[in-house]
């Protein structure tokens, strides 16, 4: 029976994936889930009263984007750790980072947590950062794409957020899933059309001014090559501004392909797991103290310590060498 109602609620709820992810991950590390309320102890400290904001870092990079705005090169990623879900953690959070001199914050629909985020930057607003130099950035989920629920779904956003325009909106994965509700399974439309009936919407946000640039998220070099095609095709205004996809030494050839691409396109990179995702543990939380004979291959010792040896020789550590190594590729990083 349980399995029952759990299976009924999923086909039937507006955004069962996301409520199940935001109470998964709290639970799979130990953390209250979502479902039982705030939690009593936010994860992160309270934010002085009398905090005013630092200096913009020295040295700052960006990218410039089609709308001709410039992305910050490094980010913040509200995503998949416990305190993303939990909404005062996450208003601490994205305004400490602010007030400590940073500006670009990635989240997405996914993980219900824009409205948090607009709090921290309605509050960093009155301490006197101004929204021209916040680049916020979010992702429309496939259950919601088509053309009707994508116009719907960038109101949405900006409600949530409280903002007047959102500056990157992408398409957070390129397929729909079959068997779920959504404009796309209910019209029938095959995945490719989805795509191009998903970005027209996008694109006409962007012409009303809604949104700065569009892009997309976790798509091969096939499916950017087909959205560019459509783009040319159906005469739409909106280039592809960035693709979000895994980014770090250890990535596979295939992923190496969609970077060349994007390079070779005008496209942004936006990397996520830029510390190397599942091999991150054994890089960036390893000293000089810790055995790299504790890595489970060889290949990976002998990355570990080069690693080692690079962020003793610079002073850095090693998810500082990690970052730079990234953005020296012309990528933007987003840990978190």
């Amino acid at each position: 029976l349980a399995a029952a109602l759990l299976i009924g609620w999923f086909y039937t709820d507006d955004f069962p994936e996301a409520k199940l992810i935001a109470n998964a991950i709290p639970l799979s590390k130990g953390y209250p889930p979502v479902f039982l309320g705030p939690w009593k102890n936010p994860g992160t400290v309270d934010i002085p009263p009398d905090l005013t904001p630092k200096a913009r870092p020295i040295g700052e990079t960006y990218l410039t984007l089609p709308s001709s705005s410039q992305i910050p090169q490094v980010g913040i990623g509200m995503c998949c750790r416990p305190s993303a879900y939990d909404h005062e953690s996450v208003r601490r959070t994205v305004l400490w980072y602010l007030l400590q001199g940073g500006r670009h914050i990635d989240t997405a629909d996914l993980y219900l947590n824009h409205q948090p985020i607009g709090k921290a930057i309605r509050e960093a607003m009155d301490k006197g950062i101004p929204r021209s130099e916040i680049f916020v950035t979010t992702k429309i989920f496939p259950r919601h794409y088509g053309k009707e629920s994508g116009t719907k779904m960038v109101q949405k956003f900006l409600n949530e957020l409280g903002l007047e325009y959102i500056d990157l909106v992408l398409m957070h994965q390129p397929s729909t899933f079959p068997l779920l509700h959504s404009d796309c399974n209910v019209q029938k439309l095959s995945q490719e059309e989805c795509r191009r009936e998903t970005w027209r919407s996008l694109s006409e946000a962007r012409d009303l001014g809604l949104v700065r640039d569009v892009g997309v998220s976790n798509f091969n070099v096939a499916q950017l090559s087909e959205l560019h095609d459509a783009i040319e095709e159906y005469s739409i205004s909106a280039p592809i501004a960035a693709n979000q996809i895994p980014y770090n030494p250890w990535i596979a050839k295939r992923q190496m392909d969609i970077y060349q691409y994007c390079q070779t396109h005008g496209i942004t990179v936006v990397a996520y797991f830029p510390l190397g995702g599942a091999f991150q543990r054994k890089t960036t939380n390893m000293d000089d103290s810790d055995d790299v004979e504790s890595s489970s291959s060889s290949s990976q010792q002998q990355h570990t310590t080069v690693l080692q040896n690079i962020a003793k020789s610079h002073n850095k550590t090693v998810a500082q060498v990690l970052l730079r190594w990234a953005i020296q590729k012309n990528v933007v990083v987003i840990p978190g």
